[in-house]
């Protein structure tokens, strides 16, 4: 079995992120400051877990690699070193009861939000290397190369996401208030949201096809290892044809998802009330995916069926 050797910088930027976690967990608790309608500490707080559950997961896989390793583990450096900046002014500027994301009120703030959107620019691109360099070697059997694969280039597009809120809105350019760029489409950041998450209840939010997006990277490879472990005891599964189709549909929903997840935010429709023909759109995309899941694990279980009774 190959031996696995973790990229320390961005393994020790998870750890790094889990004790923040819990320590703007604790702040929270004390500190009820509200910025933009929230508490001051929950964005260093999901900041916190994002970066550590993507800096986990890129450590593992960089240290996966044979070919491009060397490549990839610089830019995996590069990339440590660009969200680390990013989380020291979200947490500075959090700590003095400001918002850190579009402000440009002062030229102090300015600066701050041009490294941010500097720091975040970099970590991007050295994302999208680390795929290139994923597209080199292999995971395993060919499920689990489609699902690493997908997952990373789904990723790069939902952190690209990220940029479409970072235009200042009409409102802002007509009454300009240092705030230049929104989360929300339809009305200003700030209003009512789900809990934790702080997503719109009320209009379209382009955090969620961001969020859903750039965590491909973990949801579509734990899910074919989660076909794996049902295929140790359930026999259509133990096929690695039949796991190839699954995580094609598996990335097909997933894309097709985010797709819709974008136009419902750009549209300035609440995710909590999808409608006309958003809503339609969903419904036919998850009756498509579930029907085509049934059709390929009905192939599977015949072909297991003629496994098991031929002679």
């Amino acid at each position: 079995m190959k031996t696995i050797t973790w990229h320390k910088p961005l393994l020790w930027l998870a750890v790094a992120m889990a004790a923040l976690a819990g320590a703007v967990g604790i702040a929270a608790i004390f500190d009820h400051r509200v910025v933009t309608g929230v508490d001051v500490w929950i964005k260093p707080l999901k900041f916190a877990i994002s970066v550590g559950v993507y800096s986990i997961t890129l450590s593992l896989l960089i240290g996966m690699l044979g070919r491009w390793r060397r490549i990839a583990w610089v830019a995996g450096t590069i990339a440590t070193l660009g969200l680390l900046i990013e989380m020291v002014i979200i947490v500075g500027v959090a700590a003095t009861g400001e918002t850190s994301h579009f402000n440009v009120s002062t030229p102090f703030h300015t600066a701050l939000w041009g490294t941010m959107a500097f720091s975040i620019v970099v970590v991007w691109v050295m994302t999208f290397l680390v795929g290139l360099a994923f597209f080199r070697n292999r995971f395993g059997d060919a499920a689990r190369n489609l699902a690493v694969r997908a997952g990373v280039l789904v990723a790069v597009v939902g952190m690209g996401l990220a940029f479409l809120m970072t235009s200042p809105t009409a409102s802002q350019l007509a009454n300009f208030k240092g705030i230049a760029g929104a989360h929300t489409v339809g009305i200003a950041d700030g209003g009512p949201g789900l809990p934790l998450l702080g997503w719109s209840t009320v209009v379209g939010d382009l955090r969620i096809p961001h969020f859903v997006g750039m965590h491909a990277l973990q949801v579509l490879p734990l899910f074919v290892l989660l076909l794996e472990v049902i295929g140790r005891h359930w026999a259509p599964l133990a096929s690695v044809r039949t796991r190839v189709r699954l995580v094609c549909i598996a990335i097909a929903t997933y894309v097709a998802t985010l797709g819709v997840l974008t136009w419902q935010a750009l549209s300035a429709q609440s995710i909590v009330h999808p409608s006309g023909a958003i809503l339609l759109t969903a419904v036919v995309v998850t009756i498509a995916a579930l029907l085509a899941a049934v059709i390929v694990l009905a192939g599977g279980s015949g072909s297991a069926t003629r496994r098991l009774t031929t002679p």
